[in-house]
């Protein structure tokens, strides 16, 4: 590709060049140029955004077996899961008593945060024709008030094809994972996309940090009680996940409690206590070769979300039915729905898969 060498720019100014037949995809800091096939109405989109190239980083499409087929794991065996207790009210003190201060993870009553305003102004009943409760995004609204925001997302290719080079012939999937930032313009006109029609390209609004959004966005979103008067007051970070299912975080762990709220569709999360996680963990790592400290779990890093470490973290932690019963295992599996929140103490691990129909989408407060 020709492109002229580009001096130091301020921040926020981009510069894009791209051959015809490819489409690129946009980062701060990268530009990647790659055959994601995204309607072209949508990459249109990206052009008055030039880009400040700084390097090229190769697209890589890793191909690996199916679930079924790995059980190549010498150690631990794989953790066993029960249900998640709901706690019995979300009382200051039930909460500080039975989970804040024990951190220990629990399930919030039913409709603990239906009166968070983001639940009515971000989402709306889907079609007619859709299952009873199915959400869609409020394009309008958000449109509206923050189609220019720079927002990080999260483009996969995932695709399952049945091949006779392998020697059980099981079928094959390929997975490209990156990561960059648009404007919310372009992910919204995606959803609008994905609504009708599936997509084998999907884009996953991920880690979309509420200091990044318009005020009036902001608004939505006002610090629970439960998470201002619990410890410290101290509120770290507030990201907002947004996407069609299915959606897939890896195996990790977060520095800081974490109240994670459902906002719309379905999402299922298995916990396991530190110690436990790490053992997982460092298991997968070690049989790739690799550091299985915990420092190396960089949440949502490219080696996680592709290829045979993902292969190998989901096979782990999902590779085992939940069980009935207060001894059935060390890990935990929690159910959740809209307007549903679930605490995640500090250093607990945990994987999330965004399952059911129309849009997914949840928002994770992280705090003292």
């Amino acid at each position: 590709m020709n492109m002229k060498t580009i001096k130091p720019m301020p921040r926020y100014t981009y510069y894009y060049s791209f051959l015809p037949e490819q489409k690129p995809v946009y980062h701060r800091d990268l530009l990647v140029v790659a055959s994601f096939q995204l309607p072209t109405s949508i990459w249109m989109k990206l052009q008055p955004w030039s880009i400040r190239v700084r390097a090229g980083l190769p697209r890589s499409s890793l191909h690996y077996k199916s679930r079924s087929s790995i059980r190549t794991l010498s150690a631990p065996s794989h953790p066993q899961y029960r249900p998640l207790g709901i706690l019995e009210n979300a009382t200051l003190d039930t909460f500080q008593q039975r989970c804040f201060l024990p951190e220990q993870p629990a399930i919030l009553p039913r409709s603990t945060f239906q009166g968070l305003p983001a639940l009515k102004q971000w989402f709306k009943s889907a079609s007619p024709q859709s299952t009873l409760g199915t959400l869609s995004l409020n394009l309008e609204y958000l449109h509206k008030h923050g189609a220019d925001a720079f927002v990080p997302l999260e483009l996969t290719e995932s695709t399952s094809t049945d091949t006779t080079s392998e020697p059980d012939d099981r079928a094959t999937e390929i997975h490209s994972f990156r990561q960059f930032h648009a404007p919310l313009t372009l992910f919204l006109d995606w959803m609008r996309t994905a609504e009708s029609t599936p997509q084998s390209t999907r884009l996953y609004l991920a880690q979309c940090q509420l200091l990044d959004l318009p005020p009036v966005l902001r608004a939505d979103f006002p610090t629970p009680e439960l998470v201002v008067r619990a410890g410290k007051g101290d509120v770290y970070g507030t990201n907002v996940w947004i996407g069609h299912p299915p959606t897939y975080t890896p195996l990790h762990r977060d520095p800081n409690p974490n109240m994670f709220v459902q906002l719309a569709g379905e999402k299922v999360v298995r916990l396991l206590a530190p110690t436990d996680g790490q053992a997982v963990f460092g298991a997968v790592r070690r049989q790739l070769g690799k550091s299985g400290s915990r420092e190396a779990a960089a949440f949502r890093g490219e080696e996680m979300m592709q290829g045979r470490e993902r292969a190998l973290l989901d096979e782990m932690v999902w590779g085992t039915p939940v069980s009935a019963g207060s001894d059935a295992g060390v890990g935990f599996e929690a159910c959740l729905g809209p307007s549903d929140g679930l605490f995640i103490p500090r250093g607990w691990w945990h994987s999330i898969k965004g399952v059911g129909g129309g849009v997914t989408a949840s928002v994770s407060m992280f705090h003292s």
